[in-house]
Order: C-alpha cells, then sequence, then structure tokens
C-alpha cells in the first residue's frame, strides 16, 4: 500500500551500542559533593559573570546556560551560585568511565559528560540482556557517584545518543531495531547529532520536517544534498553502524585554542598580556602532549562590549616550544590592544598543526637556539608534572594578580579547603564529599 511505513530492519540488535549523558553534569556533581544542595536551584559559572551548567530545578525557573548571572538572580533570589570546579568534575568523570569500563572494555570518552560503549556480543557474559546490562550500568553510576545520568540504548552512536536524549533527566530509553522507524517519526531534525541549524533549515526547505523523513530517502539524495555526511548520518539512523565505538584517546587535532575571561573587566596592559601569555602557555602545553607542532597562530582580544580584534600569523616553522613564539605574540598583541580600552577575555588559537618529528631546519635557521628553547620547553613540562600546571611559568605572569578582585573570584571549596599535604597547585586526584555532622 502507498504510504506504507515498514520498518528499516527486523533485527532487534544485529550490534548493541549505548550512549550515557550526565544531567547537568557540573550542577548535579556540585549537589553530589553538598547534599544540602539537592533540590535547590544551582549554577555554575560565577567566576565568568555567565551560567555555565544549571540544575533542573534552575531550569524549571526559566534559568538557562549562557544566561548573565544578574538576570537569573533577578528571576531567582535564593539562586545557589558556584564557581566552576572543573578538577572535581574531571574527577567523577573519570570514574564515571571506569564504571563502565566494568562492564565492557570498548567505552569512548565522547566528553566530560557523556560518552558511548559497545556491548555487542556481551550478553553471555554478563548472562542477561542488552537492556539489563545498560540498565546496570546506569545504576551503578548513579549509585556510586551520587549524580543521575540518561542513557540510551539501540543500534548505532547516532540512534544511541538520540535515545538518551529523548527521556532526560535520569532517562533510559532503549531502541531496537524493529522499532527505529517509529522512534524516528517522533524525533525532530534538529534533535539529530550532526544536523545544524543550516543544515534543519535546508532540509525543512524540502519538506522534511522529522528525522525518519530524513531516513527513508535514497542514499543517493541524501549524499546530493549534504555529501558523505548525509549519507553516513542516513545509515546511522536506519540502524546501520557506520561510526565506531573508539577507545583511543584523541590525539589528532585540527587546532589548539585556549580561551579565557576575566572575572572583571581590566584595562591594565600587563595584566591583559599576561592573561594571554597564560593562554598561549597552556596551548603550548596541550601541543607537546599530544607531540604536536603549530605553523600558524592566532591571538584575540575581546572587549568589555564583547566587540572582538584578531590577527594571525604563519611561523617560519612549525614549532612547540613556547618561548620560540613569544616575540610574535608580543608582536601581535602590541598591534590590537587599545589603550585605555576595557578588556574581558583573551585567546590564542593555534592551526596548521602536524606531528613532532624530527626538525626540518632551514639553511640560515638558528639549530642551537632552536634546540636550546626546545629543551627548555621539555624542562618546564617535567617540573609543572611534578609540582603542578604553571608552577612555573613565564614572568608576565606576575601581573596576574593587580586586576582589581570581585565577588566572582571566590575558588572552588577544592582549592581552598586543602588537606594536609596538599597545596594549591597539588591535590589527592580523588573527590571529596562535604558533609556537616
Amino acid at each position: 500500500m502507498a504510504g506504507e511505513i515498514k520498518p528499516f530492519m527486523l533485527f532487534s540488535f544485529p550490534r548493541a551500542i549505548l550512549h550515557l549523558d550526565g544531567d547537568a553534569f557540573f550542577t548535579s556533581v556540585e549537589q553530589a559533593v553538598y547534599p544540602s544542595l539537592r533540590g535547590r536551584p544551582v549554577v555554575t559559572g560565577k567566576e565568568r559573570g555567565i551560567i555555565a551548567c544549571a540544575s533542573y530545578e534552575a531550569k524549571a525557573l526559566g534559568i538557562k546556560r549562557g544566561v548573565p548571572l544578574w538576570e537569573a538572580q533577578r528571576k531567582c533570589r535564593d539562586l545557589v551560585v558556584l564557581p566552576s570546579d572543573y578538577e572535581t568534575y574531571s574527577l567523577f568523570s573519570k570514574r564515571m568511565f571506569e564504571i563502565m569500563r566494568r562492564f565492557t572494555p570498548t567505552v569512548e570518552e565522547h566528553s566530560i559528560d557523556e560518552g558511548f560503549a559497545e556491548i555487542s556480543g556481551l550478553r553471555r557474559l554478563h548472562r542477561t540482556s542488552y537492556e539489563e546490562i545498560a540498565r546496570r550500568i546506569k545504576e551503578a553510576v548513579q549509585r556510586e557517584l551520587g549524580i543521575t545520568v540518561s542513557v540510551g540504548l539501540s543500534l548505532s552512536k547516532s540512534l544511541a545518543k538520540l535515545a538518551s536524549k529523548y527521556r532526560k533527566p535520569d532517562g533510559f530509553t532503549v531502541v531496537a531495531g524493529k522499532h527505529v522507524h517509529l522512534f524516528l517519526q517522533r524525533t525532530p531534525l534538529e534533535a539529530v547529532w550532526g544536523f545544524g541549524p543550516n543544515t534543519v533549515h535546508l532540509l525543512s526547505g524540502q519538506g522534511l520536517g522529522t528525522a525518519y523523513d530524513f531516513a527513508v530517502k535514497p542514499e543517493a539524495w541524501a549524499e546530493r544534498m549534504l555529501g558523505k555526511v548525509g549519507r553516513e548520518i542516513r545509515s546511522e539512523l536506519r540502524g546501520e553502524a557506520v561510526y565506531s565505538v573508539t577507545t583511543e584517546e584523541k590525539t589528532l587535532y585540527a587546532s589548539i585554542s585556549k580561551c579565557k575571561t576575566f572575572t572583571a573587566p581590566s584595562e591594565n596592559r600587563d595584566f591583559v598580556y599576561g592573561k594571554l601569555v597564560r593562554n598561549v602557555e597552556s596551548a603550548f602545553i596541550k601541543l607537546r602532549r599530544y607531540r604536536l607542532r603549530a605553523r600558524v597562530l592566532a591571538v584575540a582580544l575581546r572587549r568589555r562590549d564583547y566587540e572582538q580584534t584578531g590577527l594571525e600569523a604563519r611561523l617560519n616553522r612549525p614549532t612547540a616550544a613556547t618561548q620560540e613564539v613569544m616575540p610574535l605574540v608580543k608582536a601581535l598583541f602590541d598591534k590590537l590592544y587599545v589603550p585605555g580600552a576595557s578588556y574581558r577575555a583573551t585567546m590564542v588559537v593555534l592551526t596548521k598543526l602536524q606531528e613532532d618529528r624530527e626538525a626540518q631546519f632551514d639553511l640560515f635557521a638558528d639549530r642551537l637556539r632552536i634546540e636550546a628553547l626546545s629543551r627548555a620547553s621539555r624542562a618546564i613540562d617535567e617540573v609543572n608534572e611534578q609540582f603542578g600546571k604553571h608552577a612555573l611559568s613565564l614572568g608576565s605572569s606576575l601581573y596576574l594578580d593587580r586586576n582589581h578582585k570581585t565577588d566572582r573570584d571566590g575558588l572552588p571549596w577544592r582549592k581552598t579547603d586543602l588537606l594536609k599535604g596538599e597545596t594549591g597547585r597539588q591535590r589527592l586526584n580523588i573527590p571529596r564529599l562535604s558533609v556537616k555532622v
């Protein structure tokens, strides 16, 4: 019969892939560490003046990520505003992935608060169904970490990600192969992983409204409209897994960027430059960690009114040595900085990255100086590995304390309530619970 809706496949689980997604992860961690915050509207991002994460209690009041704090506090006088404690969030994240790996070795850390796991073929090992394995993972994370997560189980990464978001928060959604077509009929185009606003606008103009409308289109049509990515997403939505669950740590980057917003805008030239230099140091630390070198460097300064200016420069040779690029960074900064202007953020972006192999020197290159700067960077990394990031840094960092303090300068409690032997740069790599007795 014309227009009849048929399943894409009759097999329930030719492959079983789950997606686990933390619910309002940052604020959930805060509520786990501070049980007294449970049930209360909580947001993080005090240091930026903009909400980084809002608890579901805050979301119920219309408070969302990216909203200025003053606007959120106007909506809710009892709003709990906290500085972002990325150290503790990272520790919870590592523990979450460790729990997932108890059930399967094939786990992909997609971001700090979400990951994929391949559980195909593990029913015999765990002596239960795929649905029950996924449920046990969810329950173990929530029981041991004290946070809620949403889990989606299906045939591909794209379907699993859609399923995990279907019933957030604390959701659990299973989409078997014979039910994929029914699930996609309830899924709008904008919910599909990989479809941005422009793609949704394009497909809507072709008369499509749901993920199902796209999935039933011929493969050639999807490729003609969106290229190779369109063909792959169509296959994923139909339950034909194209993207594998990758267990390797990400080491390939198209670019590396570091941006830092000040707790209070500043007109102090030395302070603004010090912030930019700190971004450069952080970017090059990451560059060396993944054994990469950069050929192009860009810097940008953002003013108090959010107007941003930037410059890009191509290096004579790819490098991973921080000190080697500092004269260029200073020259770019001098061109961008406007005396008397009030700045709120600095940014550095490294592009044209390549593997850090044995250097090829030009005929007139100062080889001794280049090698000395490379050894200096490696020595700095060794010191910072032992005593904490930025324990040894460039002299410009001495100006970082010259900006006036505001109520947004408060540090997370994990950096102030130290255990015996801990320092501001060195702390035990374990989360701590704050309970009044």
